[in-house]
């Protein structure tokens, strides 16, 4: 049931909310054609994968409310520009994954538009209809907050008629209801147009947990296997990557049919970590989840990330320090699974919520009136006063930007580091929980990677079982430079042992 294709599977992939990233027109909006002008940028840094966040016509800034799902929105470009990027994407060795938005809808959308008409119309079935005696029945018109939506009541009026639309996120965005036989046959139309017709290479799928409202739920995991059955139809090599926000428990289930999910309780376990200097036996639960996981899929991908546009980024929630945003991106890098890079994190944006102000405008250069500069929103965190613009962090060997590009390109080159099915991690316990410490074994050549999580410098007793890998691949510690000469590790500092004389098999002597 499941081909090995661990080859094709991207080693890192980079985020980009398409409004904020780069302007090619003068119009202030990051555009499709901007984003073509920086692949140049995106390969050199070593990114294999994009994932665009929403691309579709709609009313919103962000678009995560569509009104047409066969379409660019005029304020991102046109078809054209879209093929022109996926085209340039593919001679780079870049994948395309588009954000499909298959929860709900805008109320703009003409499905909705026709649903919301009358009861008999047969677009009615698309979306979710209660009076208010059937929400009270089912004791449904509250519901407790979760972490992707605030929403306490969901029920939204419907000028003109008795019954509510169901809308979890925004009473300007209707739930769809998949119990509709014709609603199925639309999206595997949409499915079939992007994969087939376009050919981008796979799918972000946002709200994947939400498909069916709450007293429905576990008809959500269900509808995911109708879903990959017309992608393997489609495109057996197309990628998908689920939103799954819940704990990993919850998330198990949904690898039966999907590649990959996003792994949020190891997001907010870093924050944590990185905020009080203290290891939370991270290693233990990352392989609790991995043995949990490959029960419902062996070769199941675990995407993972710092953070993404619904959060806050780690370089506020690390209050600026460099250091610390330097440790995250060391230890995002150096464990298993498919890492996603959220737009500006290598050069160290900030931001912090209301959601505007975590997806402001990417900086390139020190002029404010840069043309490639978008200036839809006026930026609160991200300015050119708290954080270094890509073109000044270029040619500063110790900048954020240059630690993740050496790091990607050392993941990208050490099988050991980007082994991503059957993860490849164990723990390595060194009597300090301020030193984050793991062995990624292979059979070219075994690691051990070190993190100081702490604000002090700690002592280093290497295990004897690992008393062999002295040779430093990389290190963030002037102590350590090309061997492990020293029994101490800087605060904030990381390391990667290899070895001693070791060398990968191929690899020069």
């Amino acid at each position: 049931m499941f081909a090995d294709r661990s080859a094709s599977i991207p080693k890192v992939c980079y985020e980009i909310f398409v409004r904020s990233f780069c302007d090619s027109n003068g119009d202030g909006i990051g555009d499709l054609n901007g984003i073509i002008s920086k692949l140049d940028y995106l390969a050199d840094l070593g990114i294999e994968a994009i994932w665009l966040t929403p691309i579709h016509p709609s009313p919103s800034y962000h678009k995560y409310d569509v009104t047409d799902y066969y379409a660019i929105d005029p304020e991102y470009g046109t078809m054209g520009d879209f093929r022109r990027l996926l085209a340039g994407a593919h001679e780079r060795g870049i994948a395309i994954y588009l954000d499909l938005i298959v929860n709900h809808t805008s109320t703009l959308h003409p499905w909705f538009e026709e649903a919301r008409k009358s009861k008999d119309n047969p677009y009615r079935h698309f979306y979710w209809w209660m009076n208010e005696d059937q929400i009270d029945h089912l004791g449904i018109s509250e519901r407790e907050t979760s972490d992707d939506s605030q929403v306490v009541y969901p029920w939204h009026k419907n000028p003109g008629d008795d019954e509510k639309y169901y809308g979890l996120f925004y009473k300007g965005m209707p739930d769809l209801n998949y119990h509709s036989e014709a609603l199925r046959e639309e999206i595997a139309k949409i499915i079939r147009f992007w994969l087939n017709d376009v050919g981008v290479d796979g799918f972000r799928l946002d709200a994947a947990r939400h498909i069916y409202p709450e007293w429905d739920q576990e008809q959500s995991t269900s509808f995911w296997e109708f879903f990959s059955k017309i992608v393997g139809e489609v495109k057996p090599g197309a990628f998908t990557v689920a939103e799954v926000w819940a704990e990993t428990e919850e998330v198990a289930p949904y690898f039966r049919n999907l590649n990959a999910t996003f792994h949020f309780d190891l997001s907010f376990a870093l924050q944590r970590m990185l905020l009080a200097g203290r290891d939370e036996e991270i290693i233990d639960k990352l392989q609790a989840s991995f043995n949990l996981f490959q029960k419902y899929n062996p070769l199941f991908v675990n995407a993972i990330m710092l953070t993404n546009h619904d959060q806050e980024r780690i370089g506020s929630v690390v209050g600026g320090d460099i250091e610390k945003i330097k440790l995250a991106a060391s230890i995002l890098l150096t464990l298993p699974g498919q890492p996603y890079l959220y737009y500006g994190e290598e050069i160290g944006m900030l931001g912090k919520k209301p959601d505007p102000y975590i997806r402001e405008p990417f900086l390139w250069a020190p002029d404010p009136d840069d043309p490639q500069l978008t200036n839809w929103i006026t930026p609160e965190f991200t300015t050119l006063k708290t954080v270094a613009p890509l073109s000044e962090q270029t040619g500063d060997l110790n900048s954020v930007f240059n630690h993740y590009k050496k790091l990607i390109h050392l993941r990208r080159s050490e099988p050991a580091l980007n082994q991503i099915l059957a993860p490849n991690l164990q723990p390595v316990r060194l009597g300090d929980d301020r030193l984050l410490a793991y062995f990624r074994p292979h059979v070219d050549r075994s690691l051990v990677i070190i993190h100081n999580l702490g604000d002090t410098e700690s002592e280093l007793t290497i295990p004897e079982d690992k008393s062999l890998f002295t040779q430093v691949l990389f290190s963030t510690d002037p102590l350590h430079e090309t061997n492990l000469t020293t029994k101490r590790l800087s605060a904030h500092s990381s390391i990667i042992l290899a070895p001693a004389g070791n060398t990968r098999t191929g690899e020069k002597q």
